[in-house]
């Protein structure tokens, strides 16, 4: 007992009451637990096991991919066309964002939702749009020659370029939203505080504001380069025989030669080069300690 009476709590409740709570928290994760591993932790396993195993156990899809220049050739456009969209797409989406975050909060709605409206059209109609205006006949190529820049319609469709326009345009509204998201949380005063002790324009963007939005630089280059990895629908239909991705190899071998295996083979492979990628860029950008600014 304490001096006014009330009960010491000794060491073994404590640690009783800890159990409690931990336990609590667990069943109110529960269902969550179980949706992910129904949902995605079993059908990745299913896949890894399917890789390994065709009339038994093996490894021949992983060699096949090893010795096949092919498919060497096509992991390596896939993140080269993944890392080209994501440069663009951040350097057109940080203007952006940075007029989203420092307009009136009026203005920066109605931007938001012209930001936000192309995810309420189908990716395939947007696709088919952007088909229409770089064809051989489309809208960019007739004012090019009506402007004189060109003496005929510039090839801009079923290439590397008309892929590259086509993920960018998709894929800019992640990268603008994830850094608006950020720059929105930087305090004006700071970059006040720099224009008042007779810092430039400049000199204050690039010393206070920049790198406070590397938060959002790194969490939307990380989510655009993922999300890039695994793009299909605009590189089949606006790119060339000579600019497959990995997913337009996986699918192909799904639908047309029904050879599980080794698509789930390049499915392990290209999983577990992104994950080799995610460790590098989380090393080389400390994303541990810019995140720690977000809290």
């Amino acid at each position: 007992m304490n001096a006014d009476g009330s009960a010491l709590v000794t060491a073994p409740t404590m640690v009783a009451a800890d159990r409690r709570e931990t336990r609590r928290y667990l069943l109110l994760l529960l269902p969550a637990l179980l949706t992910l591993g129904t949902f995605f932790v079993y059908p990745l396993f299913g896949i890894l096991l399917r890789s390994v195993y065709k009339n038994g156990y093996t490894l021949e899809s992983y060699r096949q991919i090893v010795r096949t220049s092919v498919y060497l050739t096509v992991i390596a456009l896939t993140f080269r066309t993944a890392a080209v969209v994501t440069l663009i797409a951040l350097l057109l989406g940080y203007p952006l964002a940075y007029v989203l975050a420092t307009v009136r909060p009026r203005l920066a709605r109605v931007l938001v939702v012209i930001v936000v409206l192309p995810f309420l059209t189908s990716i395939i109609v947007r696709t088919y749009a952007w088909m229409v205006l770089l064809g051989r006949n489309g809208v960019v190529n007739q004012y090019l020659v009506a402007l004189g820049l060109t003496q005929a319609p510039l090839p801009l469709l079923y290439n590397q370029a008309g892929v590259v326009v086509g993920m960018t345009y998709v894929l800019l509204p992640f990268m603008v939203l994830t850094l608006a998201s950020v720059m929105r949380g930087i305090d004006p005063a700071l970059v006040r505080a720099a224009h008042s002790l007779g810092a430039s324009r400049w000199q204050a963007f690039r010393r206070v504001f920049l790198p406070l939005s590397a938060p959002g630089i790194a969490g939307g280059t990380l989510l655009v380069f993922i999300l890039s990895l695994g793009f299909f629908i605009t590189p089949a239909l606006m790119g060339g025989p000579s600019d497959v991705m990995i997913a337009m190899l996986i699918e192909r071998e799904v639908e047309f030669t029904l050879n599980w295996s080794f698509a789930s083979a390049l499915g392990v492979i290209l999983l577990a080069l992104t994950l080799i990628g995610f460790a590098v860029y989380y090393r080389l950008m400390r994303l541990e300690r810019l995140f720690e600014g977000l809290g």
